[in-house]
């Protein structure tokens, strides 16, 4: 894909504005832009030969379909050149989204969740592009993402991320330790009456380069989780998910998606394991469980999240305690997405098999908060 240059908004402003107005008007949940109207009931499940299945390393490409996003989240530690050790947490995404004649749209997030000052920071851009920079279906090329000066590019497991906000800069090359992992089976989720999605992850994932914290450059290593999903799939205003990556210290991964309706009845509960070699299996929704141990409000937007969880699959013998490393961990993204949600760094305990387990992980909690009045830069309600 070709770079996505900001520049290119400057020749047709007043469009750009009006078009970024229509895509985020409704937002639901981070990226996915909703519609109006009602949308024909869908079955649970889709036949396989209804749609492709997913291509490798084709499909690591944008598509041109309503919404797609590629998702970043990750833990790293290291020292500057005095000996201080720090530690981190981010976050980087891109989504795209396409709406019938409009452009292009794309909106991207940054976050560092700074463990050392317990200190939570983010940023957000957003742009508008000709049809023409998605590439032609089956290209072989990967992606290659530029929004506003921010990089993400990867192809067959080797990715290069680069962002900058007030106080932190990274420039990351990450390294698949493990092959993607398709979810629901085949690489199909569903979103109940919003659609079907496809998705695949990198759950495991070497990371190395610099982090300049507030003008000191950090040398970084550590591990992270890559999402990437994409298909004509919308999000109906008031619904969401709680999403669970989990990294566990005997290299097993899990990722757990509990997707909610309007009316915050589950849609689905969407679960993978992910084998010490790098081989993955379904959970069945029915083994799996999520209670959480407390509550935080935001003082920003006034939703209420839950904040800790317990987590038990029962098929894996696995019982976990979810910790947040920060408490406050919401973005609130009236520029891009025009949404508020909560997605933090967390910490892992718990037992498998009557044996003690640690680890790490990220979570993300969307439909519990609104914007707060008057925080749309762009006449966004």
């Amino acid at each position: 894909m070709s770079p996505i240059a900001a520049s290119r908004r400057q020749p047709a402003m007043v469009l750009a504005v009006l078009t970024i107005i229509v895509l985020m008007a409704g937002c639901a949940s981070p990226g996915v832009i909703t519609g109006g109207g009602r949308l024909p009931q869908v079955p649970a499940k889709v036949p396989a030969a209804r749609l492709p299945p997913i291509a490798f390393p084709q499909d690591e490409a944008p598509h041109q379909d309503l919404t797609e996003w590629w998702y970043y989240t990750g833990h790293l530690h290291g020292a500057d050149a005095s000996g201080n050790p720090h530690t981190y947490g981010f976050e980087f995404t891109v989504f795209q989204n396409l709406r019938g004649p409009l452009p292009p749209y794309y909106a991207a997030h940054f976050a560092v969740s700074d463990l050392t000052r317990g200190a939570f920071h983010y940023d957000e851009r957003a742009v508008t592009e000709p049809l023409s920079a998605i590439p032609p279906a089956g290209s072989t090329h990967g992606f290659a993402l530029n929004v506003g000066g921010w990089h993400m590019d990867g192809l067959n497991g080797r990715d290069h991320l680069a962002a900058a906000m007030d106080g932190y800069r990274i420039a990351l090359s990450l390294t698949g330790l493990k092959p993607a992992v398709l979810h629901g089976g085949m690489g199909l989720i569903t979103y109940g009456l919003a659609g079907f999605s496809y998705y695949y992850s990198r759950p495991l994932i070497a990371v190395a380069g610099t982090l300049t914290d507030h003008g000191t450059a950090v040398s970084v290593a550590g591990t992270a989780w890559m999402d990437h999903q994409w298909g004509n799939f919308i999000t109906l205003a008031g619904s969401g998910w709680d999403w669970y990556s989990l990294q566990l210290d005997d290299n097993t991964e899990y990722m757990l998606y509990i997707i909610r309706d309007a009316q915050k009845r589950p849609v689905s509960t969407v679960g993978t394991y992910v084998a010490p070699d790098g081989t993955a299996s379904e959970i069945p929704g029915s083994a799996i469980t999520s209670t959480p141990t407390g509550h935080w409000t935001s003082p920003m937007t006034g939703g209420t999240y839950p904040s800790g969880w317990v987590v038990t699959i029962a098929s894996q013998g696995l019982t976990l305690t979810i910790t947040p490393d920060l408490l406050d961990q919401e973005l609130v993204t009236a520029r891009s997405t025009g949404v508020a949600y909560w997605e933090g760094a967390a910490s892992l305990r718990g037992t498998v098999a009557g044996h003690t387990i640690t680890g790490q992980g990220y979570v993300e909690l969307t439909g519990y908060a609104n914007l707060p009045p008057g925080s749309g830069g762009l006449g966004i309600p």
